[in-house]
Order: structure tokens, then C-alpha cells, then sequence
């Protein structure tokens, strides 16, 4: 995707955000930060902060939000022809290119994003980004009566391999998740008959 300008700066600070963020809790842990240290680590105001993030949680968790959303824009841009799956799939390898992380940073947030003060915002993040896959999915279907519903069923089904994907290429360390998603998806298929 070809961006302005201001659109590349918006999207450096946020991730400056995110990183001073990451990097501060992993130094001095999630109940000690603040949205000041965080906004003085990124060296900018309390008040740009706020223009990026409602809260330190959503600035630590933005690596999980990015990603989604980047996963259900790349859904989207897939030919119509395809199948869901193959869509999914074509994305799914797409997206694994552009998340290229440091390892380092990678361990961090992994563990940081598990700490029970982040619970119901990372709750928040995958409710936002099932609806927002639910609704690319339901431009995939068929139109009929139930198509909302299972495009509803479909996409809690696909974010909840993603995530578990994701979680098992961690503790891995594995980097072909588009290998992994492909068996997840197998096994969700199988499960379902």
C-alpha cells in the first residue's frame, strides 16, 4: 500500500509509542508504567500520546491490533474468485512477510502480553477484529438467511487459529506460520465433519 507522508510519520509514532512502551514494561513492569513514561520515552507530548492511545494497554497491545487489522485488509484485497480459504491462505502469507519482528522485542512482548493487567484489553483487540473479519468474510459468502451468522461462526473460528498459530510459532520459535495455519485450518476442517 503506497501511504503519504503524513500517514508514515502517524504510523512512526504510534510505533514509538508501542516500542518505548513494550520496552519500558519489560524494564520495570506492567503495573509501573505510565502513560507519561511511556510519552517522555517516545519523546513526545502527554497530549500526542493521547491523540495515538486511549490508555497504556492499548499502546502496549498495538502490535496485536496492527496485525489483525493488517490480516483483515490483506483478506479484503485477495481476488474475489478465490475460495475463503484460499484468501485466507494467500493473506496469511502475505502478512507473514511484512511481520518480520526482532526476535528480542518478539520474547518481550510475547511475555509481556500475557500479564493479567492486559487481559481485557487484549479481549478488546480480538472482539474488535472479529467483527472487522466477520464482515470480510461475509463479502466472501454466498448471500442467503444464514450468511451473517456464518460469517460470524467463520471468523471467530479463523481468528481463534490464527491466534493459536500464532501462540504455538511462538513458543516454537518457529518461523513458517503459514505451515502451521495450513494444518490448523486441516484440523478445524476435520473437526467440523
Amino acid at each position: 500500500m503506497t501511504t503519504g507522508l503524513r500517514e508514515r510519520k502517524k504510523a512512526a509514532t504510534r510505533q514509538s509509542l508501542h516500542d518505548a512502551a513494550v520496552r519500558l514494561a519489560a524494564e520495570h513492569g506492567v503495573e509501573s508504567l505510565t502513560v507519561e513514561a511511556i510519552a517522555d520515552a517516545a519523546t513526545v507530548s502527554r497530549r500526542t500520546f493521547s491523540n495515538y492511545f486511549a490508555s497504556k494497554e492499548q499502546a502496549l497491545l498495538h502490535h496485536d491490533r496492527a496485525r489483525t487489522v493488517r490480516l483483515v485488509e490483506l483478506i479484503r484485497a485477495r481476488p474475489a474468485r478465490e475460495s475463503l480459504m484460499a484468501a485466507v491462505i494467500g493473506a496469511a502469507e502475505r502478512h507473514a512477510t511484512q511481520f518480520a519482528d526482532d526476535p528480542e522485542q518478539e520474547e518481550r512482548y510475547r511475555t509481556l502480553r500475557l500479564h493479567p493487567a492486559l487481559l481485557p484489553e487484549l479481549v478488546a483487540t480480538y472482539a474488535a477484529a472479529e467483527r472487522d473479519l466477520a464482515v470480510a468474510v461475509e463479502e466472501r459468502l454466498p448471500a442467503g438467511p444464514d450468511t451473517p451468522l456464518r460469517a460470524q461462526v467463520l471468523a471467530a473460528t479463523l481468528l481463534a487459529a490464527f491466534r493459536v498459530v500464532g501462540q504455538t510459532a511462538l513458543e516454537r520459535r518457529e518461523h513458517d506460520v503459514v505451515d502451521l495455519l495450513r494444518q490448523a485450518l486441516a484440523i478445524t476442517h476435520e473437526g467440523f465433519r
